[in-house]
């Protein structure tokens, strides 16, 4: 994406100024949290479709989160071919069983003894889209020579949550998964070495019968995790 002879710094005046009075900051603030606080991780979904062009503007949103140097390391493969999404599946729950078996070690699996998971995941199917997502460890320029990039887990954090935040926005849930190891989704999608597999969404509406984990609605009080100095 970039010129390797071309690298000019072009500062420009900030295009998209906003001046809120301090109300409206804190209603516009106060409003998307309520928005966020109705935000819920599922395993149940139905298979009603989700149009392509809602999943296209939700990454679309994704790809605005900053990133070091600007290098936006992300690539994110939205799948809704059926026989796609099956082999993601199977491979998963491959990896699955094995850690189920104990590979994941005790304490890591009584720590999900109160969400209530197991090596089956049916959501990987049933879901209408699963957005795998990729971290881009190095770029190329223009004539191929390759450029490192910086900051790579923490740009892809970002613009993972920016994701999450846009999809919820449209109606939607969505369900973090991470086998592991992931490297068959590099395989099964025709990604380069470069990438590096790092999540998959699974995307759509919640079932009727959809629950949630009660332990999932404990989150820490603002005291916890805010100190003001």
């Amino acid at each position: 994406m970039f010129s390797r002879n071309h690298l000019p710094h072009d500062p420009l005046p900030l295009p998209d100024r906003m001046d809120l009075s301090d109300d409206e900051a804190l209603a516009r603030a106060q409003a998307w949290f309520d928005l966020m606080s109705r935000r819920h991780s599922v395993r149940e979904f139905t298979d009603r479709p989700v149009p392509r062009a809602v999943i296209e503007t939700a990454v679309a949103t994704a790809g605005r989160a900053p990133s070091g140097a600007n290098h936006q390391p992300w690539f994110f493969a939205a799948v809704e071919h059926p026989a796609i999404k099956a082999r993601i599946r199977a491979e998963a729950e491959k990896e699955e069983v094995r850690f189920y078996a104990g590979g994941g070690g005790d304490e890591w699996l009584r720590a999900l003894e109160p969400i209530g998971t197991d090596a089956s995941k049916p959501h990987l199917t049933i879901a209408p889209w699963l957005i795998v997502i990729f971290a881009q460890r190095w770029g190329t320029f223009d004539d191929g020579t390759r450029f490192k990039n910086y900051y790579v887990p923490e740009s892809v954090g970002i613009a993972t949550g920016f994701l999450i935040a846009a999809l919820h926005t449209a109606g939607l849930c969505c369900l973090t998964h991470t086998p592991n190891p992931m490297r068959f989704l590099n395989t099964a999608l025709g990604r380069p070495e470069s990438e590096k597999p790092v999540m998959i969404l699974a995307v759509g509406h919640p079932a009727q019968e959809a629950t949630v984990p009660a332990v999932a609605k404990i989150k820490k009080p603002l005291d916890e995790i805010l100190k003001m100095y």
